[in-house]
């Protein structure tokens, strides 16, 4: 017997958006600078984005591939972010550039490259290949576990997306 419908708190919306509203909360009371500037906006996207992300990988627990890999590539982030924090300013604002500038570049790379037949990647092989990039984690899942893992991914996403919605019309 399903019992999920009975106890509200057990399903993963609902533990999703417990777990994202206490995150935005305390983002809201996180002091800002100055609301408008483009840094300001983008620090509070970053953080909104990687609570969403924490608060659905925590509701999923460490049961799927995925949760984990989420939970350690922010892990990872978060422990180079203050290992760099040592640095001088202007160290890390050319670090910055230099990156936008190569994601720039490679972006521009893979829209005006022609395709080979070595860079295409024929049938389902190549979809699957595509598809474990996609996927936290997918890239050392076999086909079937690999399968089964986009399938809760996209369903927590979707789950993510309608939460959020319901924040916005508020």
């Amino acid at each position: 017997m399903n019992t999920s419908h009975l106890n509200p708190s057990s399903s993963l919306k609902s533990r999703f958006t417990t777990r994202f509203l206490r995150a935005l909360t305390k983002i809201n009371v996180q002091k800002r600078i100055s609301p408008s500037s483009p840094r300001e906006i983008f620090q509070r996207y970053r953080r909104i984005k990687v609570a969403a992300d924490k608060s659905m990988a925590y509701s999923v627990r460490s049961r799927r591939t995925w949760s984990r890999a989420m939970l350690w590539k922010h892990r990872s982030w978060s422990c180079r972010q203050l290992a760099s924090s040592g640095r001088r300013r202007s160290v890390k604002t050319s670090t910055i550039a230099s990156r936008q500038a190569i994601m720039k570049k490679t972006s521009h790379e893979k829209e005006n490259k022609t395709t080979t037949r070595e860079d295409h990647h024929v049938g389902f092989a190549g979809q699957a290949n595509e598809l474990r990039e996609l996927v936290p984690g997918g890239e050392a899942m076999d086909l079937c576990n690999l399968l089964d893992e986009t399938a809760h991914y996209i369903k927590c996403l979707t789950t993510q997306v309608q939460v959020m919605r319901k924040i916005v019309d508020l």
